[in-house]
């Protein structure tokens, strides 16, 4: 059986967020629906996976909410169930930037993915990867600055020391779904930064549409759920997730002798906590218990 992976975000101010949370959650639950939804004061994030007629339930009952009418959403498919539970959470943010920035107050250029190839070929362009280091690592844009950051919080000090509006009169910025370059770009526009772009509908829109012969983009595209990444067309990747610190790996990485299959990877094996390990491995030998059996 084939499932439908839906994502979707919507910056608008919701006050009522808290009391949003259980109905939703009763909803999702009755539709079979599994993933996580994000809600805040200022908006909704969420990945789910469902039956067709249940996704189809769910986007109904989110944009039968007036703040909500023209939620978009991104859509591919997995053939296994890409989470295991459905979860509604309460947040600050629904992507933690810690700095009072508002996208719908002030926000950069959108660019139709038809469009991208054109706008970071510009050589006056610098284009900038706002994911993680870990994500970007396992692809990105050629010629894309990788800030190496390990969380999004740390992108505006990047910004402070690496970027002038000045001298920096056209930045690009990408993430997966979008979410990340709404912020950015709000924050970098507050810092003075005058001609901002960003991916509509991120690198996933971006796979999804753009024939692969014309494409820019290198490698895969981590995403946040049981796939691990995807690819053009948004076809399930080759990469696996290290279980002890959750880095994507792929077969390469697993020929390292600090891998241990359902324990530890290259990034971790010299971090883990003795009691973390102990309890992987048990959770490794209950694992092959089972397959036995």
């Amino acid at each position: 059986m084939t499932l439908v992976v839906a994502a979707f975000y919507k910056f608008t101010k919701l006050p009522d967020f808290a009391q949003m949370q259980d109905p939703l959650l009763a909803f999702c639950t009755v539709q079979g629906i599994k993933g996580t939804i994000l809600l805040a004061p200022e908006g909704i994030n969420g990945t789910i996976a469902g039956e067709r007629n249940s996704i189809d339930a769910v986007l109904s009952y989110l944009r039968s909410d007036s703040r909500l009418t023209d939620l978009e959403h991104k859509e591919s498919s997995a053939s296994e169930p890409p989470f295991e539970r459905m979860k509604v959470k309460l947040k600050k943010e629904i992507v933690t930037l810690g700095l009072p920035v508002n996208p719908t107050e002030q926000v950069g250029t959108y660019v139709r993915p038809s469009d991208w190839n054109a706008i970071i070929s510009d050589p006056d362009v610098v284009v900038i990867d706002t994911r993680n280091d870990y994500e970007v690592k396992i692809g990105s844009f050629k010629g894309a600055v990788n800030p190496e950051t390990h969380s999004f919080r740390e992108f505006p000090n990047y910004v402070r020391h690496h970027l002038d509006p000045k001298k920096h009169k056209k930045v690009a910025m990408f993430c997966t779904g979008g979410i990340r370059c709404e912020k950015a770009s709000s924050y970098m526009m507050s810092q003075g930064f005058e001609q901002v772009y960003h991916l509509q509908g991120g690198i996933l829109k971006y796979l999804e549409e753009v024939p692969q012969q014309e494409s820019l983009w290198s490698g895969e595209c981590f995403v946040f759920d049981e796939r691990i990444a995807v690819q053009h067309g948004l076809e399930q990747g080759t990469h696996d997730m290290c279980v002890g610190c959750g880095h994507p790996i792929n077969d390469e990485d697993k020929l390292s002798p600090h891998y241990s299959e359902g324990i530890c990877c290259h990034h971790c094996f010299d971090t883990l906590t003795p009691e973390k390990r102990a309890g992987l491995e048990e959770k490794r030998r209950q694992s092959l218990r089972n397959k036995a059996l």
